[in-house]
């Protein structure tokens, strides 16, 4: 897909949403059907590197996350990887919250966390019950890509910070060279079709690829950050560029 496609894109649209509305209820229908496998799945098709990823995301906003009283939000947290990941980093009185708009997937986040003092909400990451400007960094890891409009996640990302609060959003991407040509062979046949086999679920793992070619590329991204209020506006590349952190200030 051309950058000038991409740069036309209002959000996710599984196959079938005719309108941002339809599409948020298919992406919701579509985690929940594979909730009980999800985590399996994450390590088995990443072959263990989303860890890898969502500990150095971590670790780029420990000076946030180990300031005393932090207030932390992980949207689209799913089964609450990159909330854990964010807790390792952060000092004992940071406040951490994670927010899904999947039931299934917070009752799995919710049972793993037994003990800690991480907190669930279950929300639409663009109309989130939060007050103007109550968190000191806000991330997404591989959810925002599934939002049914990019503009409206950013501005609302911005809604919730503090002045000078910073955004992570951690996401797949299409590496260029020989790599990207191994990855899209990957990504395209083999992964839907383990997907599929493991899950019991064909739809979701057919969707994931076709949401990563539709998503933005790093520059349009950037973008669109700016224009929702982010200064500072970066990507780092993962792995050869299949994900990547985007970063901001506001």
């Amino acid at each position: 897909m051309s950058d000038s496609t991409k740069a036309t894109v209002i959000g996710a649209a599984p196959e079938g949403a005719s309108d941002p509305a339809s599409g948020a209820r298919a992406v919701r229908e579509m985690f929940t059907s594979i909730a009980p496998r999800y985590d399996l799945l994450n390590h088995v098709l990443s072959f263990n590197v989303d860890r890898l990823w969502w500990r150095r995301t971590a670790r780029t906003f420990a000076s946030i996350l180990r300031r005393p009283d932090a207030h932390i939000l992980d949207l689209c947290c799913g089964t609450g990887d990159m909330t854990f990941a964010l807790r390792r980093q952060a000092d004992k009185s940071a406040k951490i919250l994670g927010a899904d708009f999947s039931h299934a997937m917070l009752q799995r986040a919710n049972a793993k966390s037994a003990g800690t003092s991480l907190r669930w909400v279950e929300a639409d990451a663009l109309t989130l019950p939060f007050p103007d400007e109550q968190f000191d960094l806000i991330t997404a890891a591989f959810g925002f890509r599934n939002l049914a409009d990019y503009d409206a996640g950013l501005r609302e990302i911005a809604r919730l910070l503090r002045p000078n609060g910073e955004c992570g959003i951690l996401d797949f991407g299409e590496p260029s060279g020989v790599m990207g040509k191994l990855y899209r062979v990957y990504f395209k046949r083999v992964l839907p079709a383990v997907g599929t086999l493991i899950s019991g679920v064909k739809g979701p793992y057919a969707y994931l690829p076709a949401s990563v070619e539709r998503f933005p590329s790093p520059e349009e991204m950037l973008d669109r950050m700016r224009r929702a209020g982010f200064r500072e506006a970066s990507w780092t590349p993962y792995t050869f560029g299949i994900a990547g952190l985007y970063r901001g200030k506001k």
